[in-house]
């Protein structure tokens, strides 16, 4: 059987402690996921679960408080090594990419897999789409997701630190940038004149 080359895009919300009172071994649980997946441009599923933490169960008023989160839901939600079984299920049917905005979800996922003395589910490429955003258009500075979408005159799509609405909204970068680049190849100079004027590349950002 020929495997699917999905591209899957995620986004984790994670437990943080208290700003000045941090519990010894603490490390950040991925508390919710979202995920979309796509396969020859079409989004194929979507995946969205609070995920319950074991290490701290308890969250503190600042998590709840940033991320407008019930301790409630979180109770409710499924284990870690469910997640880790839709992963691998994901995996089996093939994964070209997996796209995240920003390093920190892969890196908290190898972490909580690790804690849980579990396999890490991925073996694809994985794209850091904030730095392709900040190296395709030359930023100093890591761009937030959603100032990122604004800057391209859209809205991000429900709201904000709710991991799939960011999970949909970093899919929806991507094939921007994916859109320009491609506009960016074809809209080379053809003539000498033409390849010393900056100007008309300068336009094109602009």
């Amino acid at each position: 059987m020929v495997k699917a080359k999905q591209i899957v895009f995620i986004d984790f919300e994670f437990s943080m402690p208290e700003r000045h009172k941090v519990p010894r071994g603490f490390f950040p649980e991925i508390i919710e996921a979202g995920v979309v997946v796509v396969e020859n441009g079409q989004v194929t599923d979507t995946f969205s679960s609070y995920v319950k933490p074991t290490a701290f169960p308890r969250l503190t008023h600042r998590c709840k408080r940033f991320l407008s989160i019930s301790q409630e839901k979180v109770d409710e939600g499924i284990s870690f090594q469910r997640l880790m079984d839709y992963f691998n299920g994901l995996n089996e049917r093939g994964i070209e990419k997996v796209v995240t905005w920003g390093n920190m979800d892969m890196k908290v996922l190898r972490d909580n897999c690790s804690q849980a003395r579990v396999p890490f589910p991925f073996q694809a490429q994985f794209v850091d789409l904030s730095m392709e955003y900040k190296r395709f258009f030359g930023d100093q500075n890591q761009t937030g997701l959603w100032k990122a979408v604004q800057e391209y005159g859209r809205e991000g799509v429900g709201k904000h630190h709710k991991a799939l609405d960011d999970a949909i909204t970093t899919q929806h970068i991507y094939n921007l940038v994916e859109q320009d680049k491609k506009y960016l190849d074809k809209a080379e100079p053809t003539t000498i004149g033409d390849r010393i004027d900056l100007s008309k590349l300068y336009n094109l950002l602009a």
